[in-house]
C-alpha cells in the first residue's frame, strides 16, 4: 500500500498586501486543489491571527502530491503567494 502524503502547518503573512493576495486567490486555489485526482482533503483556514492560516492537506500518494506541487508552482496562486512564509511539515512525500 502506498502511503498517503500529509502536509500540515501555517501560511504566515508579513503584510496587509500578502493578506490581500491570500484572500483574493485562495478560493480558486482551494477549488482547483480539491478537484485534483488524488486530493483526499484540503483545508486552509484563517486563525485568530489575521496574518496566519492553518493549512492541512492530504493526498493519496506521493505522485498525486508532486503533481499538485507542480501545478501550484505554475498557478496564479503560486505566483501571487510565492513570497509568503510557509511553515509546513510533510509526511510521506518523495521527490
Amino acid at each position: 500500500m502506498t502511503p498517503q502524503v500529509v502536509l500540515t502547518g501555517q501560511l504566515v503573512c508579513a503584510s496587509d498586501a500578502e493578506v490581500t493576495a491570500v484572500l483574493l486567490h485562495l478560493p480558486r486555489h482551494t477549488e482547483l486543489t480539491r478537484a485534483e485526482s488524488g486530493c483526499i482533503s484540503f483545508e486552509v483556514l484563517r486563525t485568530d491571527d489575521p496574518y496566519v492560516w492553518q493549512v492541512d492537506e492530504r493526498f493519496a500518494d506521493a505522485s498525486a502530491f508532486n503533481i499538485h506541487q507542480d501545478r501550484v508552482a505554475a498557478s496564479e496562486w503560486g505566483g501571487a503567494t510565492a513570497g509568503i512564509e510557509r511553515r509546513y511539515s510533510i509526511c510521506g512525500a518523495e521527490r
